[in-house]
């Protein structure tokens, strides 16, 4: 194997330095690890992950390791309103070197179908 592919390949978890205070590669590889495992995520009633969805606003990943999310869901009355947060909370914080999570749902601004991505519109039928 040459260095250039050496360099292409990636890091794995194990590899990485998850002391504190963690570098902006790190933040970013665990970033990248916790919108993966959002990924794994569906919602009950829509074939298509929370991510896709347009349900996760944003993921910040401190300094310290510990993760803020902000999401949403289709509606107030979803019938996982009650569960889906703790689900986010427990996928993101199974992610080696993440420390704490906390998961902010948010109704403003209230999710529409415009926050899915092109590929989940068109699998819905919606372009």
């Amino acid at each position: 194997m040459n260095s250039s592919e050496e360099q292409s390949i990636e890091t794995t978890s194990e590899e990485r330095d998850f002391s504190i205070p963690l570098d902006e590669d790190t933040r970013k590889f665990l970033q990248e690890q916790i919108v993966a495992r959002m990924r794994e995520i569906y919602d009950p009633e829509i074939p298509i992950d929370i991510y896709e969805m347009g349900l996760i606003y944003e993921v910040n990943v401190a300094a310290d390791a510990n993760v803020d999310i902000i999401m949403t869901l289709t509606t107030p009355h979803c019938p996982v309103a009650e569960t889906m947060p703790g689900d986010v909370q427990l996928q993101a914080g199974d992610v080696d070197g993440v420390r704490d999570v906390n998961v902010d749902l948010v109704w403003d601004p209230p999710w529409t179908i415009y926050m899915m991505s092109e590929a989940a519109r068109l699998e819905m039928g919606f372009m």
